[in-house]
């Protein structure tokens, strides 16, 4: 591979859904309890992508009301469309929040941070919206270790293309280790930081609903399968195969680790 590009931009709401977007949707209950904000809150969901998080905010939370903002027309789309009305949905980035200050009691993020140039600039924003006292909290993908689905990939397109290590989300974004979220929270100011790891089961039905998603072109990993010509995606698809554990019945059972973070807007 040489000097390939590839994009981290997300657009498209049914590959990516597919890819991890059916994978967020079982974070985000599980990040929702930890939280155990009160009943009655203001939320506001930066990055609200397809619509998952903020669906299960309104699902198990009892806010008072939930505010999403999406840079991306395909994904806020989406969201619109599997929200239905349930939701207040902007066009806005995580440094150009479209709320007034101290408008929400609590701002999440769902694995989006690692893809924000500015991140500190985030936190100022997001800390800007939530009013003195409130929550602020993230979660990111264990890029690095146990996010088994992408590092299978990873793990088997280094092996065939070196050059490809330079595309890892695990190489590339230090935020996908706690130490690095804890790091980020503290720098901006936010108080009672914490750190808490959330494990989901990824079950695969068998080696072509593992493999399928990879071909959407939605994110670092699929965007790197769907730049190689036919061949070199052949051998890859192999790779992979000949690594997973497949059970008798074609099965594939994985695990997908993201590390959560909360804290609180000083006082």
């Amino acid at each position: 591979m040489k000097n390939k590009q590839v994009s981290d931009n997300w657009e498209r709401g049914s590959p990516y859904e597919q890819y991890a977007g059916r994978w967020s949707r079982r974070v985000a209950p599980l990040f929702l309890s930890w939280l155990s904000v009160p009943a009655g809150q203001r939320w506001l969901d930066v990055g609200c992508g397809t619509g998952a998080l903020c669906a299960a905010i309104l699902d198990c939370c009892s806010p008072s009301s939930v505010t999403g903002i999406e840079p991306s027309e395909g994904f806020l789309k989406t969201a619109t469309e599997n929200l239905a009305g349930r939701a207040a949905l902007y066009r806005g980035s995580a440094t150009a929040i479209p709320l007034s200050d101290s408008s929400v009691d609590v701002v999440v993020s769902g694995l989006v941070l690692n893809f924000v140039p500015n991140q500190r600039a985030a936190l100022a924003e997001m800390a800007r919206v939530t009013r003195k006292g409130g929550t602020i909290a993230a979660y990111v993908w264990d890029y690095a270790g146990k996010i088994e689905l992408m590092r299978f990939f990873w793990d088997a397109a280094v092996a065939l293309d070196p050059d490809a290590s330079k595309l890892d989300e695990g190489t590339r974004f230090p935020l996908c280790r706690p130490e690095g979220l804890e790091k980020l929270f503290v720098g901006a100011g936010l108080e009672g930081v914490e750190v808490e790891p959330i494990d989901i089961p990824t079950p695969f039905a068998n080696f072509d609903d593992y493999w399928q998603p990879f071909l959407g072109g939605q994110g670092p990993a699929p965007a790197y399968a769907m730049s190689l010509d036919e061949t070199a995606r052949v051998r890859l698809r192999h790779r992979i195969r000949e690594r997973l554990q497949i059970a008798a019945n074609g099965s594939i059972s994985l695990t997908a680790r993201a590390w959560a973070t909360r804290a609180t807007v000083a006082k």
